[in-house]
C-alpha cells in the first residue's frame, strides 16, 4: 500500500498502543488458547482449536496492518495547518441548505481516526471528498446513500 496516512500525534498514538497490546498481551493469550485445544487431542474434529487458529490469524493480521500504517504515517501539526480552504484537520461549520435553521460542524481526519460521534468524519467519505478544497461561502451539493445534502461552508477552522 503506498496511500499516505496522515494522523494526529493522538491518533498514532491510539494505532500504536493497539499495537503494543496485540503483541504483548493478545498474541500470547492467543498462543495459550491454541496450546490448551491441542491438549484436547484430535484436532481434525476440534472447534475450539480452529476458532484459536482463526483468532491468531486476525491478530496477526491486524498487528500486519497496525505496523504497517504506522510506518507509514505522516503526523500532522494543527499549528500547521490553514484554513483558506478545507484540508485533513481542518473543521468546517455547514449551514444545511435545505433546513436554514440547522448548522453542522465536522472535523476532517483519516480514516483511521474517523469518529461520527466525535464529529471527525473521513476524507475519503462521501461528504469528506466532497467538502475538501472548497472555501468559505462555497456551496457543496453530496450525494450519500440517503439522498442529496446541500451545505454552504459558513466557517473552517483548526480545533
Amino acid at each position: 500500500m503506498s496511500d499516505r496516512i496522515y494522523l494526529t500525534r493522538d491518533g498514532y498514538n491510539r494505532l500504536k498502543d493497539e499495537l503494543y497490546v496485540l503483541v504483548h498481551q493478545t498474541r500470547k493469550e492467543v498462543l495459550e488458547k491454541i496450546a490448551e485445544a491441542r491438549s484436547h487431542g484430535d484436532l481434525s474434529e476440534n472447534a475450539e482449536y480452529d476458532a484459536a487458529r482463526e483468532e491468531q490469524s486476525q491478530t496477526e493480521a491486524r498487528i500486519a496492518d497496525l505496523e504497517n500504517k504506522l510506518s507509514t504515517a505522516t503526523i500532522l501539526d494543527p499549528k500547521q495547518i490553514k484554513t483558506d480552504k478545507v484540508y485533513i484537520l481542518t473543521s468546517v461549520k455547514l449551514k444545511n441548505l435545505q433546513d436554514e435553521k440547522e448548522t453542522v460542524e465536522y472535523t476532517l481526519v483519516s480514516s483511521e481516526e474517523a469518529d461520527s460521534d466525535l464529529g471527525k468524519i473521513s476524507v475519503r467519505s462521501p461528504v469528506g471528498r466532497s467538502l475538501i478544497g472548497k472555501s468559505v461561502g462555497d456551496k457543496v451539493h453530496i450525494t450519500v446513500p440517503k439522498g442529496e445534502l446541500h451545505y454552504e461552508i459558513l466557517d473552517i477552522f483548526v480545533k
